[in-house]
């Protein structure tokens, strides 16, 4: 597809549920596009997407393919962005990349526009869309880090199958099926039945117990807030939920937050939709947050334990704000600085 302005776009796994979702953004929000290529591995080749009214053909992934792009972004995961993505920004690409190959390197900024958007300047060719659960969290948080520094962090998750993809979606669509028709539930993309249950994220353990997803809160969100001694613990866990993660935190500063102070920082906060409805006991729901920018956020209260602690619960769009959504925004946030 060629237009007579704009840049040339390559979007790097765009028959994933992110990449589509990449791609739905694009055109929503008018993201200036001359030309756009559709790549993929070699089996996905010859498929067709649509682009608002226009229907473009999927390529496979290669040094040709990647030729003269001025934008990419990935998302096809971290063997296939370490082996692309040093051609593309060797052809002179910029390159948004939305695994984990790249975001705990010390020369690639690790960017939610709402939180570091300065941090783009650094960059050398690649920068790094953090993991959907810091994303959504650092929305929320980072209005009030502003006001009054946070000392420690208590999260615990409820992350939608959307996070392992198009196809663990549907296993979960076939699971409640299956269970439904009195038979047992088929596992294929996760290690046990999602439907009617949850279990703790599936990622590999480290020797401290926390799982790879668990330890990536911690290290994306002390190098996104620039704060290496930031306090903070998760535990995640797998929800029947489709694709919207939800998340209850437990944030501890060094002095009383005042809570209507709080709440007022929230209600303004860039990214974040206040939702909560004390008479009604109606807070985020996941369902609620799908197919939404923001992050909702709301059952705001102080903690009863510690004077120094709030309480808060929120819910995003794992594929929009989580993963496609802030990608598509850091490549504005890079033409708004000049910086592409």
């Amino acid at each position: 597809m060629v237009l007579a302005q704009g840049l040339r776009v390559g979007i790097l796994g765009a028959t994933g549920a992110v990449g589509t979702e990449i791609l739905a953004i694009l055109a929503e929000r008018s993201f200036p596009v001359a030309e756009l290529r559709l790549l993929a591995s070699p089996r996905s080749a010859g498929q067709t997407l649509s682009f608002g009214e226009t229907v473009l053909p999927v390529q496979a992934v290669s040094e040709e393919t990647l030729k003269g792009l001025d934008l990419i972004l990935a998302s096809a995961g971290a063997s296939v962005s370490r082996q692309w993505l040093p051609i593309a920004i060797q052809g002179g690409a910029i390159a948004i990349d939305n695994s984990s190959a790249y975001r705990m390197e010390p020369n690639v900024p690790l960017v939610v526009p709402e939180v570091n958007p300065e941090d783009l300047k650094t960059h050398q060719g690649i920068i790094a869309n953090p993991n959907c659960t810091t994303i959504l969290m650092t929305v929320a948080l980072w209005p009030l880090h502003q006001v009054r520094p946070i000392r420690r962090i208590v999260a615990a998750t409820y992350q939608s199958a959307s996070g392992a993809g198009a196809k663990a979606m549907q296993e979960l669509k076939d699971q409640a099926l299956d269970i439904l028709k009195g038979q047992p539930p088929r596992t294929e993309v996760f290690p046990y039945p999602l439907a009617f249950n949850l279990f703790p994220h599936n990622s590999p353990l480290n020797d401290q117990g926390y799982c790879q997803e668990e330890m990536k809160m911690v290290n994306e969100t002390r190098k996104i807030f620039h704060a290496p001694e930031l306090r903070l613990t998760a535990t995640c866990v797998r929800v029947p939920v489709l694709r919207a993660h939800s998340e209850a935190l437990n944030v501890e500063f060094f002095e009383p937050f005042p809570l209507q102070e709080a709440r007022d920082r929230l209600q303004q906060a860039a990214g974040v939709q206040f939702v909560e409805d004390w008479q009604r006991n109606y807070f985020p729901m996941p369902l609620e947050a799908t197919g939404k920018d923001p992050v909702l956020v709301g059952r705001l209260r102080q903690d009863i334990s510690e004077p120094n602690a709030l309480e808060l619960w929120l819910c995003g769009d794992q594929i929009r704000k989580g993963a496609a959504l802030n990608a598509v925004q850091i490549a504005e946030s890079l033409i708004a600085q000049g910086l592409l």
